[in-house]
């Protein structure tokens, strides 16, 4: 296959696990293995009016469209650019009277594709829309009432003057999207802000520690390598984040995605024993009591979600540190349950600008995260930016630098020099190294320094802390 910048891969089917990417040429961990533009792809329901729908950017004020009133742009370049893909929903929209939610809109711009097209393969793809995998066989009677409503709302918001395709293919689409829709984040990759169809994309099978990873960049999703790649490797991404129990993943991607995972690290349960680690030494916690902590910690995050949603910050903090005092005693410090704690701690306590505590809480979280995590994990190299952030706020200059400089590097090789947030990372190393060296020319002038420029321009606010967890790789409802 050499089609669209394509070159360096070969598709391949196995026994059991289906269709697969392989390299065709050694990566190094940081090269692009290919960028891919969606065939389609819409902005989620609940941001339409603040995102893009060209280059999915979060801007503050954007242009609307005249026709439809429903679709954004952030200027006259990205309206034309969008004009093609968005010209028949513009119609329909008016027709319809209001817009439909993003499934629809989806599966609308995938067959309006189909219908300018033809179906059969497209340019640069190496699989046809209508080979790739719906899983709707496997769907159980919650998900197949969900499939049935939408073929409905569908088939309301689609022209009659439209070609009009069959029930079968229909309800296809619907299941590629469900099983096979990308998520797409902001420009900084922060947010989930929408959803895409990337026919080479699907074609990566999943593995809990995978040789690749995937970030949206510029308008187009890049497959980046993790680690030395040779010829006739298979090509891998995580579908899921790491930091479970292999019997987690497995049941996660078992509901998500209907497949067993059979990776080396599920089989063989690998860092399982460090994310149930508990205190060693001589007073050795009882089972009893480790059982005791566990179901304590999972209660005390259930009635922190509940007070995330209702903004009640303080509280949560509250939550954190009687569940830390209980913890410590009993928990390793690689266990997962403490780290979600210490994550949930010290962003909370960052957005509340008590900074020197939330820097305790953030370095044993990403001490804990860096004997876990495969060391060019994508979530890791955030967390240890996040980190570094609080650190430096804090005034704890010295170890803020070290962490940024650590983050730099991971998000080098996952996210590229060009992302936007590898550049944010830049500017701040360059802004702490400069601080650093202030800092060891005279101590006493750099606090001073620090202490004036602090009264004199408020502490940039941390961003509210957020329920979400970090974008995962498909948009697949839990």
């Amino acid at each position: 296959m050499t089609k669209g910048g394509m070159e360096s891969v070969e598709l391949f089917t196995t026994e059991g696990k289906g269709r697969g990417l392989k390299a065709q040429k050694e990566f190094l961990p940081g090269d692009v293995i290919f960028a891919e533009p969606a065939y389609a792809a819409v902005v989620f329901d609940s941001l339409t009016h603040v995102i893009c729908h060209t280059c999915f950017k979060r801007q503050e004020r954007l242009h609307r469209c005249g026709q439809c009133k429903f679709a954004h742009y952030c200027d006259r370049t990205c309206q034309r650019a969008a004009w093609l893909n968005h010209k028949n929903e513009c119609s329909a929209i008016k027709r319809h009277g209001k817009a439909p939610s993003e499934n629809i809109r989806l599966a609308a711009r995938i067959l309006w594709k189909m219908e300018r097209e033809g179906t059969g393969l497209s340019e640069g793809c190496l699989v046809p829309i209508e080979e790739l995998q719906n899983h709707v066989d496997s769907f159980g009677e919650e998900e197949k009432k969900e499939l049935r409503a939408d073929v409905e709302s569908f088939l309301e918001f689609w022209p009659p003057h439209c070609q009009q395709f069959g029930m079968q293919l229909i309800s296809h689409i619907f299941g590629v999207i469900s099983c096979n829709g990308f998520t797409l984040s902001d420009q900084r990759g922060l947010q989930a802000v929408g959803v895409g169809i990337f026919p080479n994309l699907c074609q990566a099978n999943h593995d809990c520690w995978p040789n690749c990873t995937v970030v949206f960049n510029n308008g187009k999703i890049e497959l980046r390598a993790l680690s030395k790649i040779s010829p006739g490797d298979e090509l891998t991404v995580s579908y899921v984040d790491f930091l479970s129990l292999s019997e987690e993943r497995r049941a996660q991607l078992k509901k998500q995605y209907y497949f067993d995972c059979a990776c080396e690290h599920c089989k063989k349960q690998l860092k399982d024993d460090l994310m149930l680690a508990v205190k060693a030494g001589e007073s050795k916690p009882s089972a009893d009591t480790v059982k005791e902590v566990i179901q304590l910690s999972k209660d005390t995050l259930e009635k922190i979600n509940k007070a995330r949603m209702e903004g009640h910050y303080h509280e949560v903090v509250k939550l954190c540190r009687d569940c830390l005092k209980k913890q410590e005693p009993v928990l390793g410090d690689t266990n997962i349950y403490l780290l979600r704690i210490l994550s949930i701690a010290s962003e909370v306590l960052s957005y509340l600008q008590m900074f020197e505590e939330a820097a305790d809480y953030a370095k044993r979280m990403v001490d804990g995260y860096l004997k876990i995590y495969h060391p060019n994990n994508a979530q890791l190299g955030m967390a240890v930016m996040r980190a570094g952030v609080t650190h430096w706020h804090a005034g704890l200059i010295e170890a803020g630098h070290g962490l940024i400089c650590k983050a730099y590097a991971i998000l080098l090789i996952t996210h590229g020099p060009s992302h936007p947030i590898t550049k944010d990372l830049e500017v701040m190393r360059v802004q702490t190294e400069m601080e650093l060296r202030m800092f060891q020319q005279n101590e006493f002038m750099y606090y001073k320094m620090r202490e004036a420029a602090l009264k004199n321009q408020k502490i940039q606010v941390m961003p509210e802390p957020s329920n979400e967890n970090a974008p995962s790789l498909f948009h697949k409802k839990e």
